[in-house]
């Protein structure tokens, strides 16, 4: 039976830059690697707010992205 290994983890901060030309919004992104697979929701949430606070721009989304390997 195949399994699905965690090889890695990074965390995603989608920031609103506003409305482009158009009227239509900007959305640009930062995405930090070597998160602990261990993190859970709470921690990787309370570490975006953390990011968050030292930015300008507000945060529309904080987004975990995990890597499997199947073997």
């Amino acid at each position: 039976m195949a399994q699905a290994v965690l090889m890695k983890s990074t965390l995603s901060l989608i920031f609103d830059h506003g409305l482009n030309g158009e009227g239509k919004p900007v959305y640009k992104s930062k995405t930090f690697a070597n998160v602990n697979e261990l993190a859970t929701a709470d921690e990787l949430e309370a570490a975006g707010a953390a990011i968050a606070a030292l930015t300008d721009k507000p945060v529309v989304t904080v987004a975990r992205n995990d890597y499997f390997e199947i073997n």
